[in-house]
């Protein structure tokens, strides 16, 4: 991938001060290592009238797989061949950003000791970027650059073949900016608006990424009519982060309003004093929903199927109104860590007598877990593969019968929502299946359907109005034909 910077001059103010002004000499090609390739700089002209400086990223695949795998939106695809065949190479992204940002570090925050003179005045400037990805077309990249001072914005769409026209536009432009501006300003408006115009990163979006976009755009992101959409993508539509830096940049537009430093309108918080409630965790709201539907339902003897490493059996033992709680697991190691939570070789006889850890899968049928007031499957069903299901509905709902049911999955329409989850993954590598509202609600109703129970849904966590809760929770309830039709069973 290419990208030149040029300039013109005379002889009282010679082009080639650009070689100053990017701390390298016209006369030489140096060479740059970077985290996925080599960075070339090369001048193909220098003159006291014209001089170009063209940076040259040659990206490694091979490197940009290994390091890029799994680092969010702008990681490599997941296909096995898109990793290696794609046009990471050739068009201008993040990459070259970060390339930009390394090779030309000290000339992005405008630091000349030479010219220090230079540094500080515009300069006429011509910047072509041959192959830049534009989500969003020709109209997008003269939306990001004409408010910034740019005289000329031309983005020149690139066909898909040149020798089938009818092929149409594909989604790569050619771009030439021209006008008068500060170097600095120019490399960073690039820095920041290749990515954003990419719409995608080769690297993890960490929190810190909030403070560099906010050097990167001082001076001109705070007042730009797309600052919003560039926001987002560059922080690749992390809302949380997105937010962050939208209230940070609304600060410094009113500060720059009344002539003030951002901290000097920035005071209505004593910083030593905490005054936010830190937010409850999802996992203990969920415990927190299971535990008051347990008691609401009058359960005392409970089964917890999927007990894992004994969360939910710990705090059961807590409430005196469980008399007796059973763990169940597949998994020896889950147990044997659970027993150590509990610290069942040190716990009284008495306490000892209300709890039991035991082995068991949930997809057999289990003559040991008949008979209990209530069964809790918290965070369980989506680590199954999906024709598993029928056998674990069967063992629990049409075998063991318990009195209510609970069951807890997430809530897949609500990832959107987590901002360190890469779009199109699930929250956890073992999950097989992720369900929406209207999915997770058609099974609960056809199983409740088949086995005699009655169904109830209820949110568990911040209720979205768009996406709805983090997890959701189905409870399950015996009905009143279906008791009384045990009964007679029995009574026969």
């Amino acid at each position: 991938m290419y990208l030149t910077i040029s300039t013109t001059g005379n002889q009282e103010r010679p082009a080639t001060d650009l070689g100053f002004l990017l701390h390298k000499h016209p006369d030489k090609a140096q060479t740059f290592s970077t985290s996925h390739g080599t960075a070339h700089v090369l001048y193909p002209e220098a003159s006291v009238e014209r001089c170009t400086a063209a940076l040259l990223l040659e990206v490694d695949p091979v490197a940009l797989v290994r390091r890029g795998k799994g680092k969010g939106r702008g990681g490599s695809p997941d296909s096995a061949l898109a990793q290696y065949v794609n046009d990471r190479p050739y068009a201008a992204s993040s990459l070259l950003a970060v390339a930009l940002s390394t090779v030309f570090k000290t000339a992005l925050h405008g630091v000349c000791n030479a010219l220090p003179e230079r540094a500080e005045a515009p300069l006429p400037l011509r910047i072509e970027v041959p192959a830049l990805p534009a989500r969003g077309g020709a109209e997008l990249v003269t939306k990001l650059f004409a408010p910034l001072g740019w005289t000329t914005v031309e983005a020149q769409p690139v066909a898909l073949d040149e020798q089938f026209p009818e092929w149409g536009d594909s989604r790569y432009v050619q771009l030439v900016l021209e006008g008068e501006l500060r170097l600095a300003d120019a490399l960073r408006q690039l820095y920041v608006l290749l990515p954003v115009l990419d719409d995608a990163k080769h690297y993890w979006v960490a929190p810190d990424e909030v403070d560099k976009l906010l050097r990167a755009g001082e001076g001109w992101l705070a007042e730009h009519p797309e600052q919003k959409l560039i926001t987002s993508r560059y922080l690749s539509r992390r809302w949380g982060l997105t937010r962050q830096a939208m209230e940070r940049l609304e600060l410094v537009r009113l500060a720059e309003a009344d002539d003030l430093e951002v901290e000097e309108i920035d005071n209505a918080v004593d910083e030593t004093t905490d005054t936010e409630d830190k937010p409850v965790p999802l996992a203990v709201q969920r415990r927190d929903a299971i535990l008051q539907a347990l008691e609401a339902a009058g359960a005392s003897r409970v089964l917890d199927l999927g007990c894992g490493q004994g969360q939910l059996v710990q705090a059961l033992l807590k409430d005196v109104k469980f008399s007796e709680i059973v763990g169940v697991d597949v998994s020896m190691r889950a147990l044997t860590v659970a027993s150590r939570r509990l610290k069942l070789d040190r716990m009284g006889e008495r306490q000892a007598g209300r709890v039991k850890l035991m082995q068991g899968s949930l997809t057999y049928t289990d003559k040991r877990l008949k008979g209990y007031d209530a069964a809790v499957l918290s965070e369980v069903i989506e680590h199954l593969d999906l024709p598993r299901l029928p056998a674990l509905e069967y063992a629990v709902f049409g075998s063991a019968r318990p009195r209510t049911v609970l069951v807890t999955t997430p809530n897949v329409e609500y990832n959107v929502r987590w901002e360190t989850l890469p779009a199109g993954h699930a929250r956890h590598g073992d999950h097989r299946f992720e369900w929406t509202r209207e999915e997770f609600r058609d099974w609960a109703r056809k199983v409740a359907e088949r086995h005699g129970y009655g169904v109830e849904f209820v949110p568990v966590g911040p209720d979205d109005p768009e996406v709805g809760p983090p997890t959701q929770m189905a409870v399950f309830t015996v009905t009143a034909q279906d008791k009384q039709n045990e009964k007679e069973v029995k009574a026969a």
